[in-house]
């Protein structure tokens, strides 16, 4: 199969470079110096579970330039889903193109609705640690990785079966979801309470746990995310923030965000569509969300990076 990955960080060259080595016509979208570093010594991934390369590499920051695919990756970063979205069009001319999403917000198919139709939005999840150690390098721990999709009508389709039977010949599992939005809801709240305060608090999860008022606001916070929620008619599993809270006490000491991380790098943050979403959207429903609304309020004024 032709497939973009648009957004090369880890997660989206993790998958990719499996899906390459299968076989697959993968295409990767980057740029900067990992592009570079792509094109001259192609893609390697270093992982518990077997290194592998992908030499050479297919790689580009022009998506013009790759054609009409069957499948796109989608994996930018939330504050790109806008403009890269844009550059969809050249991807999907065939009416059989669709994209799969992997954002960690719960917005993304409504942001892209009006640039591709949501007939082509597949919304999903992704689940590995991955990250570029360096341009043209990525470090995988953990698990091997699988990712949650699904059709926004709930219907297993022969697209989705299609894409599970691409994911099972790479060696990953692709896990078809019938209510998608409530898996993707179930992340969210997860990843806004998190991100959020580990994030405002500057300290890894260990940190934030030990103390009594910080692990109260990680508790109320993944609260409010679960209210907003259930309030907008997402079907979520019973005790969705009190699980995570409880799951939380067996996570590593020194667990951080993704945000946290960018935050300390001086990178641009998610904070909008994050702790930002919860807020937004929880006014919608009429759902106050406090904890959410101070993250919100301090961590956009580092919302752009350096």
């Amino acid at each position: 199969m032709k497939i973009a990955v648009f957004g090369t960080g880890g997660m989206g060259a993790f998958f990719g470079g499996k899906l390459a080595l299968a076989g697959n016509d993968v295409h990767f979208i980057a740029r900067g110096a990992h592009l570079a570093a792509m094109r001259e010594r192609g893609l390697t991934v270093t992982s518990p579970n077997g290194d592998f390369t992908v030499t050479p590499v297919q790689a580009t920051d022009r998506p013009e330039q790759i054609g009409a695919v069957d499948i796109v990756l989608f994996c930018v970063k939330l504050y790109d889903v806008k403009s890269a979205g844009a550059a969809l069009g050249t991807l999907l001319s065939r009416d059989t193109s669709y994209v799969v999403t992997f954002q960690n917000g719960v917005e993304v198919a409504d942001m892209l609705a009006p640039l591709i139709g949501k007939e082509r939005i597949l919304p999903g999840a992704a689940y590995v640690s991955a990250n570029i150690v360096q341009p043209g390098v990525i470090g995988h721990v953990g698990s091997p990785g699988y990712m949650d999709f699904g059709e926004l009508d709930g219907k297993l389709s022969d697209r989705a079966q299609q894409f599970i039977d691409c994911c099972a010949g790479a060696g990953f599992e692709a896990r078809f979801q019938p209510d998608i939005m409530a898996s993707l809801w179930s992340k969210f709240v997860l990843v806004a309470a998190f991100s959020g305060v580990m994030g405002l608090a500057r300290a890894p999860l260990g940190i934030v746990r030990a103390d009594t008022d910080a692990r109260g606001l990680l508790e109320a916070a993944l609260n409010e995310a679960e209210q907003v929620g259930r309030a907008l008619g997402v079907t979520l599993p019973e005790h969705t923030a009190q699980s995570i809270f409880q799951m939380a006490n067996a996570l590593p000491h020194e667990l951080k965000p993704s945000l946290l991380e960018d935050l300390e790098h001086g990178r641009r943050l998610e904070v909008e569509w994050l702790s930002g979403g919860v807020r937004r959207l929880g006014r919608q429903v009429g759902v106050a969300t406090p904890v959410h609304d101070v993250i919100y309020s301090v961590l956009k004024l580092h919302a752009d990076g350096q």
